[in-house]
């Protein structure tokens, strides 16, 4: 007698709809607290926005919103990696489509 297999696939899609605040989402799920940590950061920008505002003094208040010249060369010096290792990984490829 010959051994017949037969495959059977059961497929299932269940679909669940929690009814939650975030906070409650927040406790459900296990995460950490950080409201009183986003309230305290908020305070702090908001301090540092209205003591350039109240300086009137033009460069103080750029400084909020531009990037510093330090933060600008490590942008630089990602901006020149990625372009290396690009330009790295073309001239690999056409040596590889010269072959």
């Amino acid at each position: 007698m010959p051994l017949s297999f037969y495959y059977i696939e059961i497929v299932m899609k269940a679909t669940i709809e929690i009814d939650a605040t975030p906070q409650e989402m927040r406790e459900l799920l296990g995460l950490p607290d950080v409201q009183s940590l986003q309230q305290e950061a908020m305070e702090k920008i908001r301090e540092k926005m209205l003591a350039g505002i109240e300086s009137n003094d033009m460069r103080d208040l750029m400084k909020l919103y531009m990037p510093m010249p330090e933060q600008m060369s490590a942008m630089e010096g990602f901006q020149k990696t990625m372009w290396d290792a690009m330009t790295q990984s073309m001239s690999v490829s056409t040596k590889k489509a010269d072959k």
